[in-house]
């Protein structure tokens, strides 16, 4: 599509077109009126189609938290695509939850569709942005990486690959369309979803799944190498933590699952030391942000 097809579609369509900056959106799903924040970063292109990287909050927070708890914006800004924050559903304001199959707290509980959610969103900021369709991507923090499975499995037509990050499959099984590839962020102190499964701390009270069964599922749906390559990243930090990734490679159309052991973290954002001493320790050895962005480019929508 060329950039005056471009306009004269989203002028059809009766909407503003978005330039560089923040905005909220709006939209009704069923009955419900849900919102979501985007940032657009300064060398967008209104020409150009644009990666987008949808960012789901954990539980009990909102799209404002995961803005400050994931720095996304700043890697925004420096790699140029467009993120997404979407708003779970709760009784308060900024105390919202997403359904991600055994989790989380109001949206599980009401049974929200916040599959039909995401598409939604999808489907109104490709009205006032130019959304590159085959590079779409997703990732989440605890609820939201448990999110981030869930679409990857029931929206593999729109989304191309994910990173959860301390959120395992909210799911007994997967059933993509197409092969999605995933990189999962975890560390092995991970008390809230804990790396083996199980009960987590906290006033959820969900049994998760483990990290284990989120990566066989995936290998296993993306016919990729049942024995994965295993590299450690250098102890630079020295902050009580090592890094260890695991890749299941050779999946259909090139797909992969990756997946990044924080030996030490806690339910943290690898590369982002947060002032919640609670959650555990957050590594310095990698950028969760980086290595997320790095292989979402690797793995465009064939």
């Amino acid at each position: 599509m060329t950039a005056l097809h471009t306009l004269l579609l989203l002028a059809s369509l009766g909407a503003d077109p978005l330039a560089p900056g923040d905005d909220t959106r709006t939209l009704t799903v069923g009955d419900l009126k849900r919102s979501y924040h985007v940032h657009i970063p300064p060398k967008y292109d209104s020409k150009q189609p644009t990666p987008v990287v949808l960012a789901f909050h954990g539980g009990l927070t909102n799209a404002e938290s995961m803005i400050v708890f994931s720095e996304l914006n700043t890697k925004s800004d420096r790699a140029g695509f467009i993120v997404v924050y979407p708003n779970g559903t709760g009784r308060l304001e900024r105390i919202l939850t997403f359904n991600g199959g055994n989790c989380c707290g109001y949206a599980m509980n009401n049974k929200i569709d916040d599959v039909e959610f995401t598409r939604r969103i999808l489907d109104d900021l490709a009205k006032v942005s130019n959304v590159d369709p085959k590079r779409v991507f997703a990732t989440g923090m605890s609820n939201g990486g448990i999110m981030s499975y869930l679409i990857a499995s029931e929206l593999s037509d729109r989304i191309a690959a994910i990173a959860p990050v301390g959120g395992t499959m909210g799911t007994e099984t997967c059933h993509p369309k197409r092969a999605v590839s995933i990189i999962h962020f975890h560390g092995s102190d991970d008390e809230f979803v804990p790396f083996k499964g199980g009960k987590g701390k906290g006033p959820s009270g969900n049994e998760f799944y483990s990290v284990d069964h989120s990566i066989e599922a995936w290998v296993k749906a993306n016919g990729c190498d049942k024995e994965p390559v295993v590299k450690k990243f250098p102890d630079t930090a020295k902050d009580g933590t090592t890094v260890t990734r695991k890749t299941y490679g050779s999946g259909r159309d090139g797909s992969e699952v990756v997946l990044v052991i924080i030996e030490g973290g806690g339910h943290t954002w690898p590369g982002h030391e947060l002032r919640v001493k609670m959650l555990g320790k957050s590594t310095k050895n990698i950028s969760a942000n980086d290595l997320m962005w790095e292989f979402f480019e690797k793995h465009p929508m064939k």
